[in-house]
């Protein structure tokens, strides 16, 4: 299973970004995807997640009503759309599948992760 995850850069603060996912390798529309982040010196912590038809969704209450999570299972790729974004939006991002088919938060879930793509909001 590989996971590639694109789409960061450097943005200013109050712009946006969509990060996107795409998955091989395996059954896309069969798993549940996560997005997570890892800031520099910090743990890496959970952002959003989406099931795996996509009815139902999770976020970590700082990005609630900024963020919005969303997959194409036709083209085995999930997104995270990112708006009003915030210096504290800085951080390395991070795909995941986990194989229970639920918008899980628990990191220790999701068995697969891609490589990460960077994200820098300047203030």
């Amino acid at each position: 299973v590989q996971l590639q995850a694109f789409g960061g850069g450097l943005v200013q603060a109050g712009g946006s970004l969509r990060l996107s996912c795409t998955a091989s390798g395996r059954t896309f529309s069969r798993y549940a995807m996560g997005w997570f982040r890892q800031a520099p010196g910090k743990e890496r912590e959970f952002v959003a997640a989406i099931s795996w038809v996509g009815g139902s969704t999770n976020y970590v209450d700082s990005v609630k009503g900024r963020f919005t999570i969303s997959r194409d299972n036709a083209k085995n790729t999930a997104y995270l759309q990112m708006n009003s974004l915030k210096p504290e939006d800085t951080a390395v991002y991070y795909c995941a599948t986990n194989p229970y088919g639920l918008a899980l938060k628990e990191l220790g879930r999701y068995d697969y992760w891609g490589q990460g793509t960077e994200v820098t909001v300047s203030s």
